[in-house]
């Protein structure tokens, strides 16, 4: 298991974008996600579209004559199918009142009960009008190009891209070194994980006891964690853009997602006229450098050690509480949090193998099994959970 662990902590390669637009990585550096987000760039087109100018076919959505799509000749006004992604499917579920397990049963076992479900309801207010966020079709795809999400028509769309340089030029502002110690983006989200360079705080009563599954190092010997904070944005409507305090236990690179503390900005703008979307460049740029200034101000909040010692001591509070029975903490805490039984088998794992029978020690195996996850999207929710979970113990 620890060979394993250690593999699973280390670099992952980063899957280069597929046919459909779509791409993902995992522990990435920054030029490999810069690479991904250009890639993604090429495809992306964004239209309001209409109920009664749309409808499920063969479990595809259909963009009937009159939906403006953007190709590769420019705007043309066709019958373009899109395959929607599980993300779409839960956009269309919420946006129609379709009960999403429902749906997702229907798309697996009942296709034609599908169309029928989404082809009812659309009828149902043939005016109203919805955000389709997509990628056009690529080479072998057929014609056919992706559904990446079914949104609001005000929602406002602030990308991956554009949203890591205006926060990489907030950081930039602050005038604090950091490092980017890792870079993950799925279908979901993209997630920045950053980390002081200069802010390192000692932590004896947290770590006192613990040993790191991954290289047997113990928190006595390196007592030891370091300021940071994280950046996530999601263009399909799963988050807001967030910057959340993060802080990183050296012996073993475990992450503490201080979450109640996170600062957003909401995806939350004015209602979009019907077609294809082309935002003001003079639009963008006053609402990202809104971004960068509160970055910025973030930064400086997040990264000053007096701020970082508080939460610490915060945490110690909780973390030293004794846990007697393991085994029974870690299965309720599982239960309320949902974890899979293979996450809750390694929590316990990990609980084992850091040697210290501590509600911390819950809380360092969770973090733990979070850096194992190759789902990067499955890794950041259990880590945001972590510190909650400690506080049930």
């Amino acid at each position: 298991m620890q060979d394993q662990d250690q593999q699973l902590t280390g670099r992952a390669a980063v899957v280069t974008p597929g046919p459909d637009g779509s791409g993902t990585a995992r522990n990435a550096e920054l030029r490999d996600l810069v690479e991904a987000l250009h890639h993604q760039h090429a495809r992306k087109a964004d239209m309001v579209v209409p109920a009664e100018r749309m409808r499920a076919e063969g479990g595809n959505l259909l963009l009937t004559d009159n939906a403006h799509v953007l190709s590769t000749e420019g705007v043309t006004r066709t019958d373009q199918p899109l395959r929607p992604t599980s993300i779409a499917d839960e956009g269309i579920a919420e946006k129609l009142g379709i009960p999403r397990a429902y749906l997702r049963k229907l798309r697996e076992q009942l296709p034609s009960l599908y169309d029928a479900n989404v082809n009812g309801w659309l009828g149902a207010d043939p005016s109203r009008r919805l955000m389709l966020r997509t990628f056009t079709p690529g080479d072998g795809d057929g014609g056919i190009g992706v559904l990446r999400a079914v949104l609001s028509d005000s929602y406002r769309r602030i990308d991956n891209f554009d949203v890591l340089v205006s926060a990489l030029a907030g950081i930039r502002e602050s005038g604090h070194p950091i490092k980017i110690t890792g870079c993950d983006l799925s279908d979901r989200r993209m997630v920045v994980r950053v980390e002081s360079e200069d802010v390192r705080v000692m932590a004896p009563e947290l770590l006192r006891g613990y040993r790191s599954p991954f290289n047997g190092q113990t928190g006595d010997q390196l007592p030891i964690v370091s300021a940071g904070f994280v950046l996530t944005n999601s263009e399909v409507g799963s988050g807001a853009y967030t910057v959340t305090p993060r802080v990183t236990v050296q012996v073993c690179t475990n992450g503490l997602t201080i979450t109640k503390d996170a600062y957003r900005k909401t995806h939350l703008g004015e209602r979009m006229d019907e077609g294809l979307i082309r935002i003001s460049e003079d639009t963008d740029k006053k609402y990202l450098a809104l971004i960068q200034a509160q970055t910025r101000d973030a930064v400086t909040t997040f990264l000053d050690r007096e701020y970082v010692e508080a939460k610490l001591r915060e945490i110690e509070r909780q973390a030293g509480r004794e846990v007697t029975d393991p085994a029974k903490s870690i299965e309720v805490i599982s239960k309320k949090f949902r974890f899979s039984e293979a996450v809750q088998a390694s929590v316990l794992n990990h609980f084992i193998r850091g040697g210290q029978p501590t509600a911390g020690g819950i809380l360092q195996a969770i973090t733990a099994t979070a850096q194992t996850l190759q789902d990067a999207d499955a890794a950041y929710e259990l880590e945001a959970q972590a510190l909650a979970a400690m506080a049930l113990v």
